[in-house]
């Protein structure tokens, strides 16, 4: 049935006609009125033509006298009278005092009997969105009904008129199939005047939402259709509008649908589809018969959790300080020789994964304790021995394991028995279990090389979808027997799939995301103790690279605030995100013990392009110089190509920091994407790379960061003296003063080019128990995940 508006004029008190008189007649009623020619001629020049439509937002208010034919006829535009409730005297005597437009300063009188019509301001405006209605310019008679709505609310007829223009603004709506907005008017229409033609106001919102409701369905968007249909439940009565009871059998019978596939898959055996199948039909109609109950059914049988994610594992490596998704599956497969556990008042907290560690009070003797009975079965065959050797490899510069700072650090290594070690040192170490961050596979112990020891192991990876299994025996109930890591566009789809029930736990959320989720109470969001630091890697033999003065020049280039705040925060302020000078996090609170490495005092570089364009200038001039006395052809200034993982956030930083570098006159940008998983690049592939690097202890990752055999390679005398200087430290102050004084080298240097800090957030459904509120890492409590039966 075609549903059409019925659209006859509402009736209105307003006189219809807008006489306004030429200019030229101001001249003879002011020479009538008040006897002086020349003033009445400069006040015609004064007021000008009378605005209307549009005009009369850009005016002050005014009123119009018109004087009779008698009194020699004309208008004048007055200062707003003060009028009691601006309302027209009652058959008024004596004299008009009044204020004229242009003319302010003067008083001047006009003999009421003289005076023909007044017309308020309020009038005339009323006048207008009349006009404008009936001409459906409603965009046009918002902004002045607006105003009177505001300022006039006593005037007669008003709130007919704001009914006429929401019921004849929802007609025209109708009719050009703009649906929202139709309802729009229409809703607040019932709210003005719940009344106003009640039975074709709800027909046709029944049949706009009806549509709404449909076309979120075809176009994928279920969440927004049911949310639509769940409010219209709410606000009215299933009698009144008929899209209710319609949805409401179409969404039953969608979900029945999937709750009967589910079933089937779970006959068969197909436990991952039933899995999916169940949460699916719970998702599209919650009052679904037994939905609950299937779903309870299914996790103890086969407990899986989906776990959404930006970027896919490709890589595993629980300690990789610059690749955030072989971290995160890494501790999947992989433990580590110690392992950070959270933040502490001095340096991280480690566990040692074979039992526990003391240090002396001197911090020169460590004694690790081996619990023989506590070993997962790819470690049964720990003992003092082939641990220590663990310790020993760390020491010896041909072994791959080597680790500078541990080789200086220890001493001897003796083994009292078979489950005890202890190591003496050279010097103390405020944390020198953070030197042994080292992974351990099973073939640390004359097992298969690269077998896991964790407690899950690697299935199969297909269509962004990886899928890691159980691999222990003692598989508590409702503890995930399945791991399934999906890879998601964006952070956005990571907030949809998780309000769905398609996903129950997202890695890595963006900042405004995170914000807007927490506002969920089905949802737990949760930040990492540890932010990450992201900053601009060299990695090329580009010839100006090399040059500290074009780092320099390329820093001052980046408005790094503006895209901090405005492209990766949404415009939000957010504790603990911030633009760094230095490689160091600068903590997230105030005195934040994680900052021990950052010095406050150095402020970041300003954004000054002209700065950078000049620097850019002086770097050539310098190159052209050397190589003139070196009788070399100058270097070429060849574009400047940045390599960024595949994952939203580095995604959205390098093309606007593209956007910016390219304004720099003689300087070209390209961005390279790098392949999934995979954090940096092939051997000149690029000359710079995106990096978010995880420098959760600054002491032992300085020489990661900023030493010749870190990420930046730095060759750099004050760099290496300045690493040097902090890996003889003996105590916490020793350490301090040396992080920041190596803070100010890298200042100065730029060995890399820092640019923001992130606080980064891992979320989950509150139907899964165990996550835990202080993870570093997003598994590293994954043994105590539990699947509950409630679906909230």
């Amino acid at each position: 049935m075609e549903l059409k508006f019925n659209t006859m004029p509402i009736a209105s008190s307003l006189d219809p006609r807008n006489r306004l008189a030429i200019a030229r007649t101001l001249c003879l009623c002011v020479l009538t009125l008040l006897g002086t020619h020349r003033t009445a001629l400069g006040q015609n020049d004064a007021q000008g033509p009378v605005p209307s439509g549009m005009e009369l937002l850009d005016v002050e208010p005014f009123d119009i006298v018109r004087f009779t034919e008698k009194a020699g006829g004309g208008a004048v535009r007055t200062i707003l009278f003060d009028f009691p409730n601006r309302k027209l005297p009652v058959n008024p005597k004596g004299k008009l005092v009044m204020s004229l437009v242009g003319l302010e300063g003067n008083k001047y009188e006009a003999d009421w009997k003289d005076i023909e019509t007044i017309e308020l301001w309020e009038k005339r405006l009323q006048v207008e969105v009349q006009k404008m209605i009936a001409e459906k310019r409603f965009d046009d008679a918002y902004p002045l009904l607006a105003i009177l709505l505001r300022d006039y609310p006593q005037v007669e007829g008003l709130d007919q008129l704001r009914t006429d223009y929401m019921y004849r603004n929802a007609a025209d709506s109708l009719k050009r199939g703009a649906y929202k907005h139709t309802l729009a008017m229409l809703e607040s229409l019932r709210q003005h005047d719940p009344s106003f033609n009640t039975e074709i106001v709800l027909r046709v919102i029944g049949a706009v939402t009806d549509k709404l409701i449909q076309e979120l369905v075809d176009g994928g968007q279920l969440e927004y259709a049911q949310k639509l249909h769940a409010r219209l439940e709410n606000d009215y009565r299933n009698a009144e509008i008929s899209s209710i009871p319609k949805w409401a059998e179409i969404f039953l019978k969608m979900a029945a649908e999937k709750r009967d596939a589910a079933l089937a898959a779970r006959e068969r055996g197909d436990m991952r589809s039933a899995r999916a199948l169940s949460r699916e039909s719970y998702a599209i109609w919650p009052r679904i018969e037994g939905g609950k109950a299937l779903i309870a059914k299914i996790d103890a049988e086969y407990p899986l959790v989906n776990v959404g994610v930006l970027q896919t594992a490709t890589v595993f490596d629980p300690t990789r300080i610059d690749n955030w998704s072989a971290r995160r599956a890494g501790r999947l497969l992989y433990r580590t020789l110690f392992e950070i556990s959270g933040a502490g008042p001095e340096g991280g907290e480690y566990d040692f994964l074979f039992g526990d560690l003391e240090v002396s009070d001197d911090r020169k003797e460590l004694y690790f304790d081996i619990d023989l009975n506590n070993l997962p079965p790819a470690l049964a065959t720990a003992n003092s021995f082939n641990v220590s050797e663990l310790l020993m490899n760390r020491a010896r510069p041909d072994h791959p394991d080597y680790s500078a700072p541990w080789a200086a650090l220890l001493n001897r290594i003796e083994i009292p028995t078979l489950t005890k070690i202890t190591a003496y040192l050279n010097r103390p170490h405020v944390v020198p279990t953070a030197l042994l961050q080292r992974k351990i596979d099973g073939g640390v112990f004359e097992g298969e090389p690269d077998s896991p020891t964790g407690s899950y192991r690697f299935d199969l990876q297909e269509d962004g979808v990886t899928r890691y299994v159980y691999t222990g025996t003692d598989l508590q109930p409702h503890q995930p027997r399945e791991v399934v890591e999906i890879e998601l566009a964006d952070s956005g789809d990571a907030v949809s799939g998780l309000l769905r029930g398609e996903l129950d736990v997202v890695d890595q959320l963006f900042p405004a995301d995170a914000d807007r989720l927490r506002q969920d109470p089905r949802v737990s969001v949760i930040n990492y103790p540890l932010p990450s630091v992201h900053m601009l890697v060299p990695c090329s033999d580009h010839h100006f690279l090399a040059d500290r003065t074009f780092r320099r020049a390329l820093l001052y280039a980046i408005d790094r605030e503006t895209i901090l705040s405005g492209e990766l925060l949404a415009n939000k302020s957010v504790q603990g995100c911030q633009v760094l000078s230095g490689p160091f996090p600068a903590g997230i609170e105030l005195n934040d013990p994680l900052a021990y490495a950052y010095d406050e005092t150095i402020q970041p570089r300003p954004y000054e392009p002209r700065l950078g364009n000049l620097l850019i200038t002086m770097a050539k001039q310098q190159a052209d110089a050397l190589a003139k006395r070196n009788k070399e052809k100058p270097p070429e200034l060849k574009p400047i190509r940045i390599g960024y993982p595949a994952t939203d956030i580095a995604n959205v930083a390098v093309e606007a920091i593209k956007t910016q570098l390219s304004l720099l006159g003689e300087l070209k940008v390209e961005t390279i994407k790098l392949p999934p998983g995979q954090t940096w690049p092939e051997p000149g592939q690029c000359d710079l790379v995106y990096v978010m690097a995880s420098v959760w202890e600054p002491v032992a990752d300085a020489r990661r960061i900023v030493g010749p055999d870190g990420l930046a390679k730095s060759d750099s005398q004050l760099v290496g003296m300045g690493l040097r200087m902090l890996e003889m430290s003996k105590n916490w102050k020793d350490v301090r003063d040396g992080l920041r004084e190596l803070h100010r080298i890298s200042h100065h240097e730029l060995p890399v080019l820092p640019l923001w800090q992130l606080v980064d957030s891992y979320a989950f459904r509150k139907d899964i128990r165990g996550v835990g509120r202080s993870n570093v890492t997003l598994y590293q409590s994954l043994d105590n995940w539990r699947l509950s039966s409630s679906t909230k």
